[in-house]
């Protein structure tokens, strides 16, 4: 039965929110169409007969007394085949459609449907006709992209009993064609057609909630090694402006073993968003050797777009997110930045005339904050095959003068288990990732540790710890140096201060244009962490048996072979680095004893020919 439309008017226009009138029987988050040119809003607060409306779109030329019309529905995105490869706006309007029918310029209440109407896609069956089926379970595949096969799922709406395949087909069906027929113990015929809507706002229900085991590997050393996140996770990204956020969620996308990408531009600048336009398509998938795209979905809310269509972005994405977690696939979605989000939130708040919270953000901000990342995480799927899939949630935060305790960066970490914060002065020093390793933490350490033991060594977490121990203790000395300067620190410490050097400058940084250096496997990771160490411990023993000068150890030629091991390929590391342990040891052992006066006091042989 449809629902009957309710036509109020404008009231009052202010800013993106506008106040309609006569709309008694309307429902909270419908979708409304506005004024004259159609504009899409979604009802945000009701009163009586008054509903207060957020409009995605510019609202300039609307005036009491023009038409508003409710659909009836809540704000939905089109989920089936075709969403990959593609570019969409904040209410998932594809990009390319948009400028067909409008120009570079996006005119104001064009509509375009998310997916292609037309394209036939070439559907396989994966049940019969007469089998029972759940909702969530697979009635067949589409191949969507040439890396991603595509399920289609019985809708979760039709969850609650079982139902039996009246009939599917093979062939050839665009996305509004019924593909199967499902009849339920009523009696009653149920279609199933290859693409379904779903309520942004309503988080996709699953079977099971899973606790995450397996690491996100980004291939991003400082990352994987000393904070990393889960698969399923939740992490933030916060720092000033410049210290690299986009770029670090950049580069996880790129390179990160997740099957699915899904990038959300919320509120950047457009010269931002534009890099990533350009970049992906042109990036190839280290994985598969195709394009990047094929398994990645865009979604570009720049700056200049209007301001409440930021607040949709970040849900569209999400959905979106969890339909191909839904299918059994790893998904990583990145949001660029929340921070424009919350002034969305302020913006709406500030108009509804709501109190405000800390800084002007409403009271709110921390529940849909919670909210937003609680829709991560790893999941069994609804369905009958037990099939898992996960959704990790990454945002950057950008606080006003990188201000930690500002409102939005609190509510963030009070929620998320991942904390990567980007340091100015690092950024500044051409040191990247900006991930300040001293302020930076991760709370799935412990429970990713089997992984790591067994993918990369069993001693991957004594060699985390004892990486971590020289660069805090680098921290403590640092004053001292300042005051005193190196050579009044004893040799131990002496050597802990170029170890941590090492760490700093070998490993944790990283060079995103270098074809090798840009990636680096947990293997990788491991081996050149265990060379250093060995280094470390190996000039560390032999002090304590000969006193060795600082010079004569910072002499060898193992450092410069250390400093460029990041640089060898994957196929090579271990038979490098190999090699590489045997001439530290090797050298740090012919390294010889000072007498009292600082002169090194040669061997033996040497000195028997001195005196001849």
């Amino acid at each position: 039965m449809t629902k009957d439309l309710i036509t109020g008017k404008i009231r009052k226009v202010a800013g993106p929110l506008v106040v309609a009138e006569d709309m008694r029987g309307a429902v909270m988050y419908d979708l409304v169409r506005v004024g004259p040119d159609r504009l899409v809003g979604e009802i945000i607060e009701l009163l009586e007969d008054t509903a207060s409306i957020q409009v995605y779109e510019e609202t300039s030329g609307l005036m009491p007394g023009m038409p508003v019309e409710s659909s009836g529905a809540p704000l939905s995105v089109t989920l089936g085949p075709g969403m990959l490869n593609n570019i969409y706006d904040g209410i998932q309007r594809p990009l390319e459609v948009l400028k067909e029918k409008s120009g570079s310029f996006i005119a104001r209440g064009v509509e375009a449907p998310a997916l292609d109407q037309d394209k036939k896609w070439s559907f396989t069956p994966t049940v019969e006709p007469g089998a029972t089926v759940v909702a969530g379970d697979i009635v067949g595949t589409v191949q969507e992209t040439e890396v991603i096969e595509h399920k289609v799922m019985i809708p979760p709406l039709l969850s609650g009993q079982e139902y039996t395949v009246e009939h599917v087909t093979a062939g050839e069906f665009t996305v509004n064609d019924v593909v199967a027929t499902l009849k339920d113990k009523q009696g009653d015929t149920h279609e199933v057609h290859l693409a379904h809507d779903w309520p942004i706002r309503k988080p996709r229900p699953v079977a099971k909630k899973l606790i995450p085991s397996e690491p996100l590997v980004t291939g991003q050393r400082v990352i994987d090694t000393f904070f990393p996140i889960a698969k399923g996770g939740t992490g933030a990204v916060p720092g000033p402006f410049g210290s690299g956020k986009t770029v670090v969620q950049q580069q996880i996308a790129k390179w990160s073993n997740a099957q699915i990408i899904v990038y959300i531009g919320c509120g950047e600048r457009g010269n931002e968003m534009t890099d990533v336009l350009l970049e992906f398509p042109e990036l190839v998938d280290p994985n598969t050797g195709k394009s990047l795209m094929q398994r990645t979905v865009l979604i570009a809310n720049t700056s200049n777009m209007p301001v409440a269509a930021r607040e949709a972005s970040i849900y569209t994405g999400m959905t979106i997110a969890e339909y191909y977690r839904d299918m059994g696939y790893g998904v990583a979605l990145m949001a660029d930045s929340t921070s424009r989000w919350a002034e969305a939130l302020r913006e709406i708040s500030g108009r509804l005339e709501e109190m405000p919270g800390d800084e002007g953000y409403p009271a709110y901000l921390g529940s849909r904050t919670a909210q937003f990342y609680e829709r991560a995480g790893a999941a069994k799927a609804l369905g009958s095959d037990e099939r898992e899939g996960s959704l990790t949630a990454i945002g950057a935060v950008s606080p006003p003068g990188g201000d930690l305790s500002e409102p939005v960066t609190q509510n963030t970490l009070s929620v998320v288990k991942v904390f990567w914060g980007l340091d100015e002065k690092l950024a500044y020093s051409r040191h990247y990732p900006a991930i300040n390793w001293l302020t930076s933490y991760s709370l799935y350490t412990d429970q990713l540790a089997a992984y790591y033991e067994k993918e990369a060594g069993e001693d991957w977490g004594k060699l985390r710890i004892s990486a971590m121990n020289i660069l805090q203790e680098e921290a403590s000395l640092e004053e001292v140096v300042r005051l005193v300067g190196i050579e009044a620190l004893s040799k131990q410490e002496q050597l802990t201060l170029h170890i941590a050097r090492s760490l700093r400058e070998d490993y944790l940084q990283q060079n995103a244009f270098d074809e090798v250096d840009t990636y680096a496997s947990i293997k990788k990771q491991y081996r050149l962490l265990k060379v250093i160490i060995h280094l470390y411990q190996t000039a560390r023993e032999q002090l304590e048996r000969v006193d060795f000068t600082m010079l004569a150890l910072l002499a060898l030629p193992v450092w410069e072979t250390l400093a460029q091991a990041k640089l060898i390929p994957e196929k090579d590391i271990a038979s490098a680095l190999d090699q590489l342990e045997q001439d530290i040891t090797a050298a740090v052992q012919k390294l010889l004893p000072e007498d009292d006066e600082g002169a090194v006091v040669p061997s033996g042989e040497e000195t028997s020919k001195q005196t001849a």
